[in-house]
């Protein structure tokens, strides 16, 4: 599967949860499948996806916040593994688009490890987020595509705007 059916399959999932997405086409992608108020789509800033998403969990602890994150990202800011894992944000699920080994990072920093490889799994993992406290890693293995999303049109101020309302 590739990253953009997984964020498909997870944002027609989790409804209108918050959704922090790293830079890049992470964002794109996300933009393009199900753009919504709650998105907040990381502009520039490689790595700290995490850091916002823990932030935004901690202060909304009734919510599912979703962090929507890639490989290159997570290497970014290992630091913020260690912090969520730490802290063990109930209401925190972080999906890892990724086609390396990081589970093995995110296992000994506290999380629950979910490894995904198809469509199936990623349905049946999404169906059983709610009965589960984490924090939460979903690593879903994805296929390289050719298809480029188109980039995210809201300025930073708006997405910040419309994330803040939302919440």
């Amino acid at each position: 599967m590739i990253r953009k059916e997984a964020v498909e399959i997870i944002t027609n999932s989790i409804g209108e949860n918050p959704i922090i997405s790293a830079n890049g086409f992470m964002s794109r992608d996300l933009f393009e499948v199900n753009d919504k108020e709650s998105n907040f789509y990381m502009i520039g800033s490689m790595g700290l996806a995490s850091s916002i998403g823990l932030g935004i969990a901690l202060k909304n602890p009734k919510k599912q916040i979703f962090i929507f994150d890639g490989d290159g990202n997570i290497l970014m800011n290992l630091g913020s593994l260690v912090t969520i894992g730490s802290l063990k944000p109930k209401n925190l699920v972080h999906v890892v688009f990724d086609n390396n080994n990081l589970e093995k990072i995110a296992k000994v920093v506290n999380y629950k490890i979910f490894v995904i490889q198809s469509k199936t799994k990623l349905l049946s993992v999404l169906k059983e987020l709610k009965k589960l406290q984490g924090p939460i890693f979903l690593l879903v293995k994805i296929s390289t595509s050719n298809e480029r999303s188109k980039r995210v049109s809201w300025d930073p101020k708006t997405i910040r705007d419309r994330v803040m309302k939302s919440l």
